[in-house]
């Protein structure tokens, strides 16, 4: 849809994390990684989690730079030069040395799929057998796990079980919780936290380039929960109308106000990705709100809004994936919510 990123793994209005040296607020992470090559202990598998938008992608994409470029144990950081060969090779995706599964558009579709296909993960299979040109190490990015459906998990579970010597898999994901346990078990984890308010202003002025006069900056960057990705929808009127008035609905639950609901789900069957996007995410962070206090919410109210969750996810991914009317999905999952505020 016109609204779309053009990459699956991109930011709207962010570079793309294979062209962003910058990483900010992870420093942890970084030294993590490092104490673990200097160390003789490298897992093969590394699983980096956090929410979208703190800079996961940023950070594997310097991991690769760093192990490709034949990394030197003395490294203070994972900085490589940005005229190193490796740089270069990445920015122009030349890199044969580096494998990234993500979602893409293809000539048989115009839009992004909701999943990556397996047939896609299954071409890992190819470069794991091929050799190193640089005769050093190999690198798969997967950007995200949250995006494989089963028949791709169990595709890259195949390649994770045995891989080659000198070969590193840096997996994203969003939510590590939800990813397939025999995944998780041969992966090292790496949790990367939200940003603070200082680091998210620091990103959005060195990064993504906003001026510190943008209106609602403020704002948007506390609303945010730390993530970049969500300060810059937040900033997008679209996006911040759909989720004010998502909220204004799910505030009236277990009640429905009709006239409201059938505003928004007009305007979600007219609207873009971004539009859609904005809607999920309020509705997820109403699910997450008793998570804050659990022992106020009470287990069935938990559980309701983890079976809600469940069907959101996988409502959502069928509505995208098969291009479904959205304002079925958004009375569905309204009314679903509903009964679980009665409970």
């Amino acid at each position: 849809m016109k609204d779309a990123p053009e990459e699956g793994d991109r930011v709207a209005g962010t570079p793309h994390p294979r062209t962003n040296r910058r990483l900010i607020g992870q420093e942890a992470a970084e030294a993590a990684m490092l104490e673990a090559w200097r160390g003789g202990q490298m897992h093969h598998a590394w699983l980096i989690g956090g929410p979208e938008g703190i800079g996961k992608a940023t950070f594997a994409y310097r991991v690769a730079r760093f192990m490709l470029a034949s990394g030197d144990p003395a490294a203070a950081s994972l900085d490589v030069p940005a005229d190193h060969p490796v740089v270069k090779r990445i920015m122009a995706q030349s890199n044969s040395d580096l494998f990234v599964l993500r979602r893409v558009i293809t000539p048989e579709r115009t839009t992004l799929p909701s999943v990556i296909p397996v047939d896609e993960v299954r071409k890992t299979v190819g470069f794991l057998g091929s050799t190193a040109a640089s005769g050093g190490w190999r690198v798969v990015i997967v950007d995200s796990l949250d995006e494989l459906n089963t028949a791709g998990a169990n595709a890259l579970l195949k390649s994770l079980e045995e891989p080659p010597p000198r070969v590193l898999f840096l997996l994203i994901a969003h939510r590590p919780g939800r990813v397939l346990a025999t995944i998780r078990s041969r992966c090292r984890k790496l949790m990367l936290h939200p940003l603070g308010e200082a680091e998210l202003s620091r990103v959005l002025a060195e990064v993504v380039g906003l001026d510190a006069e943008t209106p609602n900056l403020a704002e948007a960057i506390a609303a945010s929960g730390g993530s970049v990705r969500r300060a810059l929808a937040l900033l997008d009127p679209e996006q911040a109308a759909v989720q004010g008035a998502t909220r204004a609905v799910l505030a009236r639950l277990p009640a429905i106000d009709g006239t409201a609901l059938h505003a928004l789900a007009d305007r979600l069957a007219a609207g873009g990705e971004a539009a859609f996007t904005a809607f999920i995410e309020a509705v997820e962070d109403y699910l997450a709100a008793p998570l804050a206090a659990p022992h106020q919410a009470g287990a069935a109210r938990l559980a309701a809004h983890a079976e809600v969750w469940d069907k959101l996810a996988r409502a959502a991914a069928e509505t995208d994936a098969f291009n479904l009317d959205r304002k079925p999905f958004v009375f569905s999952v309204v009314a679903s919510l509903a009964e679980a505020a009665r409970r």
